[in-house]
């Protein structure tokens, strides 16, 4: 039987042996906690603290700023000591909370609604969007609006991403061995909202032992499965593992939804369980950090806001001074300019190299290979679209489907010229975002 997959993709060393088999540790902040006002996409959330005032552990301290959006809770006890812009991952000066650390850990009591065979469905979606609860892989898109699709009716399957395909990373598998219990309650609570739908738990086939536990746990419920794929980045990209379980496809103009199917990753999951069933709002998640610069490789329950700095020494420091330090997965993920910056909702990982393997590349001429063609799950030809881009053609980067690109970087590690496609691809697809945006 064939495995189930995409056309594309490439196999990169997965680097998973680093950190797979370390239990998640939880991790007490020590200094002051940051958070950012946008942690998602959509509108930055309002702050509705000042300074001076005092926060318990899951108190609201920033409301939603729009439909698309979502609230902000403080994960620790403490007193505000600001509100004010403070650097994030990527450079930009973020509009921020400041809470100085009590140590004391004081909540506001969680309590769920009721219990969850009496919620109705809009109580579910209303208590995800209170939690303020994003997916958390990455995107940071508000979960409640991906669970109020247009036609919720016309929904045939939730499909769980538990792929976890970028290299390094093992947070999700973590979360699957320790908490599967969690995971699977939360496709179930989805389920509630879709009448229709089949619940598909897609993992890849690296994973044996997190797809016999779910499939074991999972044997007497008629409306989930468990799919094995194969192991193939990007696997767990959202066009691909639709593609991978159910054949279907999109494109860059449509959402899931629009062929049946909602997808989330396994931590947005977790999250949505805990948010329902307990009553917590989102406040910490599970992050990876690893790399052959960190000595002791970890996968830690991190409060958000709690800074980088931290859960680097908490994973025993550097063996040796990293030359590259990265945010989020090798393969998408970007360079970290200073640790000195807060976790979030989207923050999956931190990875420490001792060596920038890439940087010394020298870039040459295309030798119009094909392997970036190859490779590519989008379809399109990137080295194209990189010419393109490099010489500002925006017609004829349209023209060849410059928006269907993932941005998932396989050309780039495929090219035997080391040229930087993803990068110049990825710009050019910013310009064109940016203008339809302000149309």
């Amino acid at each position: 039987m064939a495995k189930l997959t995409f056309v594309g993709g490439i196999h990169p060393y997965d680097g998973k042996d680093l950190s797979k088999d370390k239990p998640i540790q939880d991790v007490l902040p020590k200094g002051d906690l940051v958070y950012p006002l946008s942690q998602h996409i959509g509108a930055p959330a309002q702050a509705i603290v000042q300074k001076g005032d005092r926060v318990l552990v899951g108190q609201k301290i920033a409301e939603s700023g729009g439909f698309v959006s979502a609230p902000i809770y403080a994960s620790v006890s403490g007193t505000v000591k600001a509100v004010e812009p403070r650097r994030v991952v990527t450079g930009e000066s973020v509009m921020s909370i400041i809470v100085e650390n009590d140590g004391l850990y004081e909540d506001v009591g969680f309590y769920p609604v009721a219990p969850v065979e009496k919620l109705s469905k809009e109580e579910i979606i209303d208590a995800v969007k209170e939690a303020g609860i994003v997916g958390m892989g990455g995107a940071g898109f508000p979960t409640h609006v991906k669970l109020s699709p247009k036609e919720p009716d016309k929904i045939d399957y939730v499909i769980a991403n538990c792929a976890e395909c970028e290299p390094y990373l093992t947070s999700d598998y973590r979360r699957m061995l320790e908490e599967p219990e969690k995971l699977i309650e939360g496709l179930k609570i989805i389920l509630r909202l879709f009448d229709h739908a089949q619940g598909i738990l897609a993992v890849e086939d690296n994973k044996p032992d997190c797809i016999s536990l779910l499939k074991q746990l999972t044997k007497d419920e008629a409306r989930i499965s468990v799919k094995a794929l194969k192991t193939k980045y990007p696997q767990g990209a959202e066009r691909q593992i639709i593609y991978a379980t159910t054949g279907r496809q999109i494109n860059s103009s449509m959402l899931p939804a629009d062929v049946g199917c909602v997808v989330n990753n396994v931590d947005t999951i977790v999250s949505i369980y805990r948010a329902v069933a307990e009553g917590r709002p989102l406040m910490e998640r599970i992050v990876t950090v690893t790399g052959d610069a960190i000595k002791n490789p970890r996968n830690f329950r991190v409060r958000t806001g709690t800074s980088y700095r931290e859960l680097v020494e908490e994973a025993g420091g550097f063996t040796s001074q990293p030359e590259k330090i990265i945010c989020g997965g090798p393969m998408m993920g970007f360079a970290m300019f200073d640790l000195n910056v807060p976790t979030t909702k989207t923050s999956t990982a931190l990875l420490a190299f001792s060596k920038d393997e890439v940087a010394a590349f020298e870039p040459g001429p295309c030798i119009n290979c094909g392997r970036c063609v190859e490779a590519c799950p989008g379809r399109v030809i990137p080295s194209i679209l990189a010419d393109c881009a490099e010489h500002f053609d925006e017609e004829g980067f349209l023209e060849n489907n410059g928006m269907e690109c993932c941005e998932c970087g396989c050309c780039s590690f495929v090219c035997p010229a080391k040229r930087p496609l993803t990068q110049q691809i990825k710009s050019m697809r910013k310009i064109q975002l940016a203008k339809k945006k302000k149309k």
